[in-house]
């Protein structure tokens, strides 16, 4: 079965108007229209690199209690949590997972560790 919804853990976590703090997710797979749309909007437009923070306003679907994620929302994330949500979009979307392979700097022992359960599972 395919995996198109992945759940995450921010690192620092969104701190909402109200104070509140939200750290946990969820991110879907993007599909073309979730790619092709927002090259329409003027904000991209007039700046290329706010193209990332309309693909994730569209495809992280759960943050928190939040009812909903806008592109004020995505700008409002700490440098660590949007490169964070970056860095999970991309690997879902060209890996189609969320694995990491990573290396032990000390033993150099080469394993793989996944960045959650998937949604629905424990």
């Amino acid at each position: 079965m395919l995996k198109t919804e992945f759940e995450f853990r921010l690192p620092k976590g969104y701190v909402d108007g109200e104070g509140n703090l939200h750290t946990d997710g969820v991110m879907r797979l993007a599909t073309a229209a979730d790619e092709l749309l927002p090259m329409k909007d003027p904000r991209v437009r007039q700046n290329e690199a706010y193209l990332s923070v309309i693909l994730l306003a569209r495809v992280v679907t759960r943050l928190g209690s939040l009812s909903m994620i806008t592109p004020m929302v995505i700008e409002g994330l700490f440098a660590a949590d949007f490169a964070y949500l970056q860095d999970l979009y991309q690997r879902m979307n060209a890996a189609g997972d969320d694995t990491l392979h990573v290396t032990c700097p000390k033993c150099e022992h080469a394993f793989e560790v996944a960045g959650g359960p998937p949604v629905g599972e424990s």
